[in-house]
């Protein structure tokens, strides 16, 4: 298996009419597949805040300030969106990493339109804002300056303990409150979660992130994301459990869902790094989505259906009651916010 990677393989990029490949494994040429390297490629698009469509995922807005993920996670529904960068949901996703520089500018440039109304943006809605190139450009944290400077609501979304080096920005805007944190925790074992998703932080790192930020005013929500059958479903009330104990005050889950050409990924991943259970593993998912990998229906290709499905809502909604009694989106402020198209002369 390549080391460190979640995707094991390239996959066809079905918006490309050619693609550059080895013919001869003897050959001598320049093309690599096993190339270990990331590549990081600047890229300067003209606006950052998205309007998010999808009445799944429980936000208005989201905000990436990099496309591709170096996490790797083998599940992450964000490989599909690669392909419309001229890569491939495969190792593409995890190898060919675009960072937007200005996008503290573009942000700033949105905040200061005349007839803007504040409502919370949240930063990772497609990939994740704290990856590991995040330590080195710091875009996200330029972009928590911004939110601090017009005291605007925003979200974070990540798998990343990095989080907590922000916790001088995060913790002003907490003490206003003006932001959540999800934390996204799918397993505590670590034999799993380094196949799984092998560049995010350990479990460990992240409950010591989430009890961190809660001492310091964050609400903090578990995501128990994805439940994936036959792999880490029966670790629910434990997630819960040392979530709770860490300080976290919400939780949620979805099911695994396999869309576009993810499904291709994870079903040669499975076979690599779970021989023994690939099979019973790949058919519950498809128990759970009508018989396919993947279920684009609104309202229930994240919730999954079938006997097996309702028995694993029943066993959140249990340990639910038992560890979190109040699970609501945290309610967050936007008469707070620095109304001006000048910037920080609007505070004066």
């Amino acid at each position: 298996m390549y080391k460190g990677r979640g995707a094991q393989k390239q996959v066809k990029n079905r918006f490309l009419m050619h693609e550059y490949v080895q013919e001869h494994l003897e050959a001598v040429d320049e093309y690599d597949e096993e190339a270990p390297f990331t590549k990081h490629i600047p890229i300067y698009p003209k606006t950052i805040v998205n309007k998010v469509e999808s009445p799944d995922v429980g936000m208005e807005f989201s905000m990436n300030p990099y496309q591709g993920c170096e996490h790797g996670c083998i599940y992450c529904y964000a490989r599909n969106s690669h392909e419309y960068w001229g890569y491939n949901a495969g190792l593409d996703f995890e190898r060919v990493i675009l960072y937007k520089m200005n996008a503290a500018q573009l942000l700033e440039k949105h905040l200061q339109k005349p007839n803007y109304q504040p409502a919370t943006i949240v930063l990772s809605g497609n990939t994740d804002c704290y990856q590991p190139l995040e330590r080195k450009l710091q875009i996200t944290r330029s972009l928590l300056e911004v939110f601090v400077k017009y005291k605007h609501p925003v979200g974070i979304i990540t798998k990343n303990a990095l989080v907590t080096r922000d916790a001088d920005l995060i913790k002003p805007l907490a003490e206003q409150d003006l932001i959540s944190v999800y934390f996204s925790l799918t397993t505590l074992e670590e034999s799993i979660r380094r196949k799984l998703e092998p560049r995010t932080s350990t479990a460990r790192q992240k409950l010591k992130a989430m009890e961190l930020l809660s001492s310091i005013g964050v609400p903090v929500t578990l995501m128990i994301g994805p439940v994936i059958p036959g792999l880490n479903d029966h670790e629910i009330p434990e997630l819960m459990k040392a979530a709770k104990n860490a300080g976290a005050t919400r939780v949620s889950f979805t099911m695994i869902r396999l869309n576009g050409q993810i499904g291709n990924v994870f079903e040669h991943w499975v076979t690599q790094a779970f021989p023994d259970r690939a099979d019973k593993i790949l058919n519950q998912i498809k128990g759970a989505h009508g018989g396919q990998l993947n279920d684009s229906r609104f309202g229930a290709r994240m919730r999954g259906e079938g006997r097996m499905v309702q028995s694993i809502h029943r066993l959140f909604e249990l340990s639910k009651a038992k560890y979190f009694q109040h699970s609501g989106r945290p309610k967050l402020r936007t008469d707070l916010f620095v109304k001006t198209n000048r910037g920080q002369m609007g505070l004066f």
